[in-house]
């Protein structure tokens, strides 16, 4: 069994052309996307490398609009590679008997014949080609379709064409995926005003306070649903599901070359699904933690403990260590409640955390009341202080819980332009809904439908409880054990923020090196995350062995592998 290579160009000279004049470089998040998937590749990052890179799947993430770089990029698929591309190539579409068109706006992407996604995704920009007419010697195929502005707006063209060229192919997606995805999971601006209120006035966040979901880009009207108890929430994870279409792709384009292509597990070895439940301290009374210790002995899990100053008393501290919780930041940036932004302010709180707590440090940090300004100035912060998780972007209101920065994954965020978009050293998880049944919130109608679709993208069903209202309320501290049993009734494993980020960051040390003489997986850093699952992609024809555990992943068959791996220092 062969591997395939797989390889992202991202010209260097284009992306400091764009960063010159103050412009992202987004597409550089496709090395993060794989890396999650725990896909091997490597990064081109000069036309010239093309030819010399001995790849078979290439993905075409940023390239110069010049004939030399359409011509390395037709020769390599000419010659039997893949090229796969989202929204660019447009210096090809004349050779290809194409004409380019305007998006306009977002839309809506129809992908159900090309995976297993019935529902429409929504992009946020995308460049469409239209087929003028088809070459001599050349066939072409057309698959989903572009819809503007809505789900049943008008078609633009068709989601993805692919072109055969010479022993190769070209396939080229309208959507722009990394602006998308990056937008979804972060906005597409930096966050300096109030956002858009839900019209039904179930999200009123233009109150004057700078946070994280006054920068969303999903529609309100468009990708809420309501529960049967008239729940608004945002029901789909976008940036999640255009993930699973890229993997999907590249599994398939190996297997329809012959080859496979070996990507890791989410989750170790018996572990199915995570579930996350954290708390923020807020008002600071014993009384009210003490409530939540015994709901969560009673729920026996484990749980994440944001706290902020100026605390509880020390026995609190001792009791929530002692029956293995996580002591966590609760950064206040809230004028109203004696807080405010800046980095000063923020190490001045860290270290009452650490003094207040005996903490050496802390771990993960929730932004009080999802406080959030400007682009990455937290994540900054974070890294500088030896924070390495954050869980701030998650809804304010009752109308906009759920899916509202299109994800549920653990993810690094991307950085802004002037710093050459780097990835922060943070892992970011968020959360989906708070304190469920006590009137100014969402109720436990929500939980399965969250739950159902954390399952379906293998991410994180993280919800937030107040200790205030574990203690005053009956309905907060039922709604804490209807989540908690759903969720175990659901094959969901509850870990705190710490043991995610530990193990994102233990099992990203591992990769797939190939197959041996013997055709078994070798691997790398396997002992950084020794419970680590590989998953191998099947051929159409290949014969499987009883013995072996099959599942369909982004739409492949897949044998599924633990322990025991060869290890290759």
């Amino acid at each position: 069994m062969k591997m395939a290579q797989v390889g992202i160009f991202l010209d260097r000279k284009v992306a400091e052309d764009r960063w010159k004049y103050g412009l992202n470089v987004f597409e550089g998040y496709y090395s993060e996307i794989l890396s999650h998937a725990g896909i091997p590749f490597q990064v081109l990052d000069q036309k010239e490398q093309i030819g010399d890179s001995k790849l078979d799947l290439l993905i075409v993430a940023l390239e110069a609009d010049d004939e030399e770089t359409a011509a390395a990029i037709w020769k390599f698929a000419e010659l039997g590679g893949v090229v796969i591309s989202y929204g660019g190539l447009n210096k090809l579409a004349k050779k290809l008997n194409c004409t380019i068109r305007s998006s306009g706006c977002a839309g809506y992407a129809d992908v159900s014949e090309l995976s297993d996604i019935p529902e429409g995704l929504r992009y946020l920009q995308a460049v469409p080609w239209t087929i003028d007419h088809v070459g001599a010697n050349r066939s072409i195929g057309l698959a989903g379709l572009l819809h503007q502005g809505e789900p049943s707006g008008k078609v633009l063209g068709p989601a993805k064409i692919s072109f055969s060229v010479g022993k190769g192919v070209i396939e080229r997606w309208a959507v722009q995926l990394m602006s998308t995805i990056v937008g979804f999971q972060q906005g597409t601006m930096p966050i300096l005003k109030d956002g858009i209120p839900a019209p039904d006035g179930t999200a009123n966040v233009d109150e004057g306070i700078l946070k994280a979901d006054d920068g969303i880009e999903l529609d309100w009207e468009l990708d809420r649903v309501i529960t049967e108890t008239g729940n608004p929430y945002f029901s789909l994870p976008y940036a999640d599901l255009w993930r699973e279409v890229l993997i999907s792709q590249l599994l398939k384009s190996a297997i329809a070359k012959g080859l496979t292509l070996p990507f890791l597990g989410a989750w170790p070895k018996g572990i199915s699904h995570v579930a996350m439940i954290s708390h923020d301290s807020d008002l600071n009374e014993d009384v009210t933690a003490v409530t939540t210790l015994d709901v969560l002995k009673q729920a026996q899990i484990q749980s994440t403990w944001c706290m902020i100053e100026p605390g509880y008393s020390p026995f609190i501290y001792e009791r929530v260590k002692q029956e293995g919780h996580e002591l966590a930041f609760h950064y206040n940036a809230v004028s109203m409640d004696n807080g405010h932004w800046g980095e000063e302010e923020f190490q001045r709180q860290l270290n009452w955390f650490k003094e207040a707590t005996g903490e050496t440090e802390a771990v993960s940090n929730k932004n009080h009341y999802t406080r959030f300004e400007g682009w990455g100035e937290l994540y900054e912060w974070c890294e500088t202080h030896g924070i390495s998780s954050d869980q701030t972007r998650g809804p304010s209101k009752m109308g906009n819980v759920g899916f509202l920065f299109g994800t549920c994954q653990p993810y690094f965020p991307i950085a802004w332009w002037n710093q050459q978009n780097r990835l922060y050293d943070l892992l970011e998880i968020g959360f989906l809904t708070q304190d469920m049944d006590i009137g100014c919130w969402a109720d436990t109608t929500v939980i399965e439908p969250f739950l159902q679709q954390v399952k379906r993208v293998e991410g994180v069903a993280h919800f937030l409880f107040h200790q205030v209202h574990l203690h005053h309320t009956k309905e907060a501290h039922a709604a804490l054990l209807t989540f908690v049993a759903k969720a175990k009734d659901s094959g969901f494993t509850f870990w705190t923020g710490k043991q995610i980020n530990d193990w994102v960051r233990a099992r990203r040390k591992v990769n797939i090196k190939g197959f041996d003489a013997s055709g078994e997986i070798v691997l790398q850093g396997l002992d950084e995350a020794p419970e680590v699952i590989v998953w191998i992609p099947v051929l159409n024809n290949e014969s499987i062995p009883s013995s072996e555990h099959i599942e369909v992943r982004y739409g492949v068959k897949c044998i599924k592998q633990q322990a025991a791996y060869p290890i290759s220092k």
